[in-house]
């Protein structure tokens, strides 16, 4: 067979583990050819040839960041409706491409909107295998993706640093993470650091609870306390907080919910208060053990898949075995924190406020 690899949507700390594990197995196992779609699938509308990925191009490569593929998160090849591509059949031609450079099967490695775009294919008649990726922690269908583990230990790396110039400070520090839809890295990190508010979210905060926390912690001759607060969380009543909006060719970029929290706090108390936005370098850096590990158990299970003939599938992670569903079971089912479940009880146990 000759297969393809394309890595879709934002970087990851993981993605060259996937793909690495996908070349040597499928080129020592099976005496495949590997070829590499790069930038997402920008490539099959380009000239150039596609790239041959072999044991020895992805040597060296597990412990990098990154994809070695490039990725992108825009130019869906279905979403017409953005303007960016017009009305011609940008699918039909990729498909030709695939076609005419005599490829069998492509592992689409990317998160909900990659997956979906997989599933576009497979209805057009394209032989597609997905892998689960985002450092949200956020598809149903798997139980951990890779990067999240990476993007907690960054984020709880911050959290530590942040509580010695807290408390030599006598301050509030507010740290942002990322996190949409879900709080998953808020959480974890938050839990993992030792914070004493996180807010999620699935839990709308009220700022009359942050500051109760924050006082009763200065009652108690603490004055300083460490917050965690996602991207995507916003006071009860309100809206989430965006630093950008929608245009022809963008998505709406959430930012400022720790400067929301800084600024409140700071004009309706007399603690000093800073923000600290982690951003983009929680996706970047070396990968976690963890994630290298899952990355190649991914990449080899996505092989396995193709050699089965299991075409239409997506590669999860249930329990500690590897496992894999329906593309279909797998579009559009959001994995959100559970504001009553097990973690969030601990965290309450322990003392956190979640804001509510």
């Amino acid at each position: 067979m000759r297969i393809a690899i394309s890595t879709g949507g934002g970087d990851c700390p993981g993605l060259n583990a996937v793909i690495r594990g996908a070349v040597r197995t499928a080129v020592a196992k099976y005496g495949w050819s590997v070829f590499g779609i790069e930038d997402g699938l920008q490539g099959l509308l380009r000239p150039e040839p596609l790239r041959p990925l072999t044991p020895a191009s992805v040597r060296g490569i597990l412990p990098r960041g990154g994809t070695i593929l490039g990725t992108t998160n825009r130019g869906n090849p279905f979403g017409v409706a953005s303007g960016e591509l017009g009305q011609e059949d940008i699918p039909g031609k990729m498909i030709a491409r695939l076609e005419a450079e005599g490829i069998d099967a492509v592992i689409f490695v990317g998160g909900d909107g990659t997956q979906t775009i997989a599933q576009r294919f497979r209805e057009r008649g394209l032989k597609v295998v997905g892998v689960p990726k985002t450092i949200d922690n956020d598809l149903d269908a798997t139980d951990y993706t890779f990067g999240f583990d990476t993007a907690v230990g960054i984020a709880m790396e911050a959290v530590d640093r942040l509580h010695t110039t807290a408390e030599s400070h006598d301050r509030v520090m507010v740290l942002e993470v990322m996190g949409r839809h879900a709080g998953w890295i808020a959480l974890h990190a938050g839990i993992s650091g030792g914070a004493h508010v996180i807010l999620l979210p699935e839990i709308p905060y009220s700022f009359d609870a942050v500051l109760a926390k924050i006082r009763e912690r200065q009652r108690n001759g603490l004055s300083f306390s460490v917050v965690v607060v996602s991207e995507g969380a916003y006071p009860a009543g309100e809206a989430p907080s965006f630093r950008s909006h929608p245009g022809k060719s963008t998505n709406a970029r959430l930012g400022g919910a720790a400067e929301q929290l800084v600024e409140r706090i700071e004009r309706e108390t007399d603690f000093e208060a800073r923000a600290t936005v982690l951003g983009h370098i929680q996706r970047g850096g070396s990968p976690s053990h963890f994630d290298r590990l899952l990355g190649t158990r991914f990449g080899y299970h996505a092989v396995e898949l193709a050699a089965a003939q299991k075409f239409g599938r997506m590669v999860c992670l249930r329990g500690t075995e590897i496992g894999d569903v329906d593309l279909l079971d797998a579009m559009g089912q959001n994995k959100q924190v559970d504001p009553h479940g097990q973690i969030c009880s601990a965290a309450r146990a322990i003392g956190i406020c979640l804001g509510d």
